[in-house]
């Protein structure tokens, strides 16, 4: 059902209600395989119906996201920042937002971020404004934003593929002794695991936190990991045994099959930004300093250390659950030997 731009009593309650809708029709089309309690979505559907400001639907995406709707915070973060700033505007229509003003309110809230974080809250914003586009209706029909960002400035589409920050190979000998003598406060066997498979699988943050025990099972001297990937697919990988030989007791506290491997308290799976922090004290107190010490830089160091060990694209393709090789290919520039034959050539040019 079309609903009029301007449908509320006043500019940012219309904007709420937009955002409301936008939200549900997200939480109604992103897959619901995660999802773990389906009567909690229900009443979130029923809760965004009748929304006073935007704390309220904050905490309703909380909610979602914690019930397994873990796409949810891509799509509502960027707009929750895009209301809080244009509200300061005081514009008296939603007709009134176009690219100019977008890109203004761009450009702030995104001050700092890393191209990455800009492009997420470009999809973000663009998408946004496409559905506003097919859903709003008034007297001479539907009111249609062209907005689209091409010409954005805050992304720097010409400067290059960036290459990501990565430990060396020492450096991760160093890293995991560390962390073999890391004291945290609580929950150490349970830290030092889940750190520890990042570091010798590539897996993604989200994708050890989504471990169950039923997804683990032994062949030898080696550990299956069955890893639910983007796009709602499965793979495996496969971690030796005696690589957490000292943590192998920690499965056997999990209850049921069915459960968390690595939870908090109230059994909820421990969040993205509490593992960065974790890995953060320990390279600190190894006195390893990169320009992003966030846990994805362990997933990068291990698919660094596997071509440069290996020399096989498809194989970094394989561990790390890259959909394209092109997106494996960027660890191609790590190539020592490549180098070191370049300065030879330079070398035999000097000499001759």
């Amino acid at each position: 059902m079309k609903h009029p731009l301007d449908c509320e009593d006043n500019f940012s309650n219309s904007l709420l209600f937009w955002i409301a809708r936008y939200l549900k029709h997200k939480l109604n089309s992103l897959s619901n395989k995660l999802l773990e309690k389906a009567e909690e979505l229900r009443e979130i559907n029923i809760a965004l119906n009748a929304l006073h400001n935007i704390e309220e639907l904050d905490e309703l995406a909380k909610k979602a996201r914690n019930i397994g709707m873990i796409g949810i915070n891509t799509y509502f973060n960027p707009i929750k920042k895009f209301y809080e700033q244009i509200i300061h505007y005081k514009p008296y229509s939603l007709k009134q937002i176009d690219e100019e003003l977008v890109i203004e309110i761009l450009s702030t809230i995104t001050a700092g971020l890393s191209d990455a974080s800009k492009k997420n809250y470009k999809i973000a914003i663009v998408n946004f404004f496409k559905y506003l586009s097919s859903q709003n209706k008034d007297e001479e029909g539907s009111h249609y934003y062209e907005i689209e960002l091409k010409n954005w400035s805050g992304l720097n589409s010409s400067s290059g593929t960036k290459l990501p920050e990565y430990m060396s190979e020492e450096q991760m000998k160093l890293f995991l002794s560390t962390l073999n003598d890391f004291q945290y406060k609580s929950n150490s066997d349970r830290n030092k695991l889940a750190i520890k498979i990042i570091l010798f699988t590539g897996v993604r943050v989200n994708e050890v936190l989504r471990l169950r025990l039923k997804d683990i099972s032994y062949e030898n001297d080696l550990i299956s990991l069955r890893i639910h990937a983007k796009g709602n697919k499965y793979r495996v990988v496969l971690l030796n045994v005696n690589s957490i030989k000292e943590h192998l007791e920690y499965f056997k506290q999990i209850a049921s099959p069915d459960d968390y491997l690595f939870t908090n308290k109230q059994g909820k799976p421990l969040t993205q930004a509490y593992i960065s922090r974790l890995i953060e004290n320990v390279l600190m107190q190894a006195g390893i300093r990169k320009e992003k010490n966030g846990a994805h830089m362990l997933r990068h160091s291990f698919a660094t250390l596997l071509y440069k060990k290996e020399k096989d694209l498809l194989l970094v393709q394989e561990a790390l659950g890259h959909a394209s090789l092109n997106t494996s290919r960027i660890y191609t520039h790590f190539d020592n030997d490549k180098l070191k034959l370049a300065a030879k050539i330079a070398n035999n040019l000097k000499n001759d």
